[in-house]
């Protein structure tokens, strides 16, 4: 028999996150942008290759894991965006999250905040509120990316988090409508294409609203995930040149500051 709560999350069109889910284990909280990704499908690209650059703008991410960031240093380097972790499920915040999200505004870059997903530990709707209300939002100041979702293999066990994909869908929906009806911008998805086309599929196109932040370390960018036409952020490698993750926007400097002001 269903539980009240999963009746009234139904009916309110939200997808309940599964009761089944252990104990987070002691000490745990801060997971990077691939890092599972990086574990699961490996590190592809060596640091002597790089992808073609032209046209396009570099970037990186980072989270606590980088601490205090040199963020004029990156900047020197050629770093004109990034992303960074703002918080995990709905107990983590990121502590550096304050010098870094300011720091790299405060040198010129085009900026945005993202959220590691846990979708076993609670459900879309409430991630997403956890998440806005601690550095998720947006502001239409053209230096503001959108609010970023981190979706890929489960930490602490089964790759899916024991859910189908029709409720994972429900799940990434619930997230995404919900922090679009508070910042009015829909979240670019962050994910890779075996762990998307596994856990989600393509009932619903996200594509046709949310922008795609693909994890794929290579020189050579490969299959999208199914539901996406287009991506906008290749993250190609989980470190090198910058601190943190290595990224590159699919357009030139205008086009970013557009995606950046609406």
């Amino acid at each position: 028999m269903r539980t009240l709560i999963s009746i009234v999350a139904i009916v309110a069109g939200m997808t309940p996150a599964p009761a089944s889910a252990a104990p987070l284990p002691e000490g745990s909280a801060d997971h990077t942008a691939g890092s599972q990704i990086l574990k699961h499908e490996g590190a592809g690209t060596s640091r002597a290759e790089s992808p073609p650059v032209e046209g396009k703008v570099p970037g990186m991410d980072v989270s606590s894991h980088q601490g205090d960031v040199d963020w004029k240093s990156s900047w020197d380097k050629g770093a004109r965006f990034s992303y960074v972790k703002a918080t995990e499920g709905v107990h983590y915040l990121n502590p550096k999250f304050t010098q870094q999200y300011d720091g790299s505004f405060g040198v010129g870059m085009i900026r945005g905040a993202y959220h590691f997903a846990l979708p076993d530990r609670a459900g879309g709707a409430a991630q997403a509120n956890f998440f806005v209300d601690n550095g998720g939002g947006w502001s239409a100041d053209g230096r503001t990316l959108p609010p970023a979702l981190d979706m890929e293999y489960n930490p602490y066990g089964d790759t899916c988090y024991g859910m189908s994909q029709a409720a994972m869908t429900g799940w990434v929906k619930a997230f995404s409508d919900t922090v679009f009806a508070r910042t009015k911008r829909y979240p670019a998805i962050y994910t890779s294409t075996s762990w998307w086309n596994k856990c989600v599929g393509g009932s619903v196109r996200f594509g046709d609203n949310n922008p795609l932040w693909i994890a794929h370390y290579s020189s050579k960018l490969g299959a999208l995930p199914v539901g996406f036409d287009f991506h906008t952020i290749w993250q190609w490698q989980a470190a090198g040149y910058f601190p943190g993750d290595q990224n590159l926007f699919n357009g030139r400097m205008e086009q970013l500051q557009r995606i950046a002001a609406s």
